[in-house]
């Protein structure tokens, strides 16, 4: 089965997730991280790409964004992937490929699923130990309840309703972070991101289909309805 083009639209957010080959570092240290979002926001810029939340892992990126057109995502991703993995072969004394393959990504409706993406995308360090996410240094978590000021981030129309003013928005967000993300939602998001199907409700998908030529959700499983399986002929009577 050949492999389905990735979904990018513009103008509405994407959950994107880059891992490490083979699980291997793709940030040894906190140099390699600084240099990693500092090229993250030239490359955003460049390609017109509002990144909403960010986190970085060892072995891995998430990011929440929105690009202007169908390819500025694209570029934004193989400009990184340029720059910063030449950068850090030549700083760490090796060669060859540092991601696992292509970068995944998935379209969603930002009304249902943006604050849970930046939930889900925020809360990753726990995985990795950290008992407080605002006060961990590589990501957004720390903007959006206002610790810090973060000139990467483009905050959405979705987050700007939780609250009226800043310390409203953030004193909310606050409490949504310090709240498990529930499951269902955190298992939409990770299957949609990992398949590349689009995720909303089906309002959101049938205006999509308006849109793009690419399948948007997975074929129903099973035979289709109203066809029956041929039954075999019946023997003469002998």
């Amino acid at each position: 089965m050949s492999r389905l083009p990735r979904l990018a639209i513009a103008g509405l957010p994407h959950l994107i997730l880059q891992r490490g080959a083979a699980s291997q570092p793709v940030f040894r240290d906190d140099q390699d991280r600084l240099d990693f979002l500092a090229r993250l926001s030239e490359s955003s810029a460049t390609h017109r790409v509002a990144v909403h939340a960010y986190v970085l892992l060892d072995d891995e990126i998430q990011l929440v964004a929105t690009p202007s057109d169908s390819e500025s995502l694209s570029r934004m991703m193989q400009a990184l992937g340029r720059t910063y993995v030449a950068n850090f072969n030549r700083r760490h004394q090796r060669s060859g490929t540092l991601w696992q393959g292509r970068f995944r990504a998935t379209v969603f409706e930002p009304e249902r699923h943006l604050v849970s993406a930046m939930r889900l995308v925020e809360t990753r360090p726990l995985t990795a130990g950290v008992l407080d996410v605002t006060d961990y240094p590589w990501s957004s978590a720390g903007h959006h309840v206002g610790r810090q000021n973060s000139s990467l981030v483009t905050d959405h129309a979705v987050f700007w309703s939780l609250g009226n003013t800043p310390f409203d928005r953030e004193a909310r967000y606050r409490e949504l972070l310090a709240q498990p993300l529930p499951a269902r939602e955190a298992k939409e998001l990770e299957a949609a991101v990992s398949k590349g199907w689009a995720l909303g409700s089906a309002g959101f998908v049938r205006d999509l289909m308006q849109t793009t030529p690419r399948r948007l959700q997975p074929l129903p499983r099973g035979r289709p309805k109203g066809t029956r399986r041929s039954s075999a002929p019946e023997s003469p009577a002998g």
